[in-house]
């Protein structure tokens, strides 16, 4: 659930970019920033 602030921009990004499937977007946007952040947890051997 988003808030209305949250809510406004959704319409307003999908709006500018033509964006017609919303929850692909936020489900590819959160997937996205998951892996990255695992990716960055991950321990090096070299750092």
């Amino acid at each position: 659930m988003l808030n209305e602030k949250e809510q406004k921009a959704l319409d307003r990004y999908c709006a500018k970019y033509g964006i017609e499937n919303r929850s692909r977007l936020i489900r590819e946007s959160l997937m996205r920033a998951i892996l990255k952040q695992l990716d960055n947890d991950q321990p090096t051997l070299f750092d």
